[in-house]
């Protein structure tokens, strides 16, 4: 029987990514086009909250995918400290400006849409403010991939960082039931079913899922160039020592 594939395996991930990635592209594309449309042009006005309320499909999606992105993120971690995975701490590095950047959308889409509803741009409730540690974190988390010279010491204290600052997430989740605050509490995942129509709750589900498949194919893109960064820095030591020739391809021939 033909051996599977390790894609544990540096280059056989680059090979599954060059599959991958232009599938993955076309299905957000068209993912985010029927969400879109369905959310600006076919989903009705909030009977409260007006047109305003089209900025949910940005907001929420964008709120799901700061969390889940540093689930993701979470378990590259184990996976580098207990598992000792190859590409768990490249997978770590790349995830976290994409999860920076959903969490950024979401603080911003929350603040133009608090402010026509609350009268303020900013309140420092339980929710906004476990988000906005959300982001720092995020930010913390790509500052110490850059300033830690040592790779190998890099991945370790990143993935320390990171599952410590996991404690933030069920904080996140549960803010808005453990605390009083202005954000309404939980409307699609919640145990007496969704409380958002099914005309609203449909474009807000695309889109959820345009973002989960754009967050993946940006993922694989990043864990790829990290690959050949890193391949590349190797192979610049290596020729400074005399060790290696200048002409070593970055990849193996097929």
């Amino acid at each position: 029987m033909e051996r599977m594939p390790n894609f544990a395996n540096p280059t056989q991930f680059l090979r599954l990514v060059r599959v991958l990635v232009p599938i993955m592209a076309v299905l957000t594309a068209i993912l985010l086009a029927v969400g879109l449309t369905l959310a600006l042009f076919v989903a009705p006005p909030d009977y409260q909250q007006g047109e305003t309320v089209r900025i949910m499909y940005l907001h929420v999606p964008s709120a799901w995918m700061a969390m889940f992105v540093y689930l993701v993120m979470s378990s590259a971690a184990i996976g580098t400290l207990v598992f000792r995975h190859p590409l768990a701490d490249v997978a770590q590095k790349a995830a976290a400006p994409l999860g920076a950047g959903f969490t950024f959308l979401c603080l911003t889409t929350g603040s133009l849409w608090g402010e026509p509803e609350w009268g303020t741009w900013w309140v420092w409730d339980a929710r906004l403010t476990s988000v906005l540690v959300l982001f720092l974190i995020y930010l913390g988390i790509i500052a110490m991939w850059q300033v830690i010279e040592d790779p190998g010491k890099a991945a370790r204290l990143v993935a320390i960082f990171t599952l410590v600052g996991a404690v933030n997430i069920p904080i996140i989740k549960f803010s808005v039931d453990w605390w009083h605050t202005l954000h309404q509490p939980a409307s699609v995942f919640r145990m007496g079913g969704p409380t958002v129509a099914a005309s609203m709750l449909w474009p807000l589900l695309i889109m959820a899922l345009g973002f989960t498949t754009l967050f993946l194919t940006l993922h694989m893109l990043a864990i790829r160039n990290e690959i050949l960064r890193r391949r590349l820095r190797r192979l610049s030591l290596l020729a400074a020592a005399g060790a290696a020739p200048l002409d070593i391809v970055l990849e193996p021939a097929e």
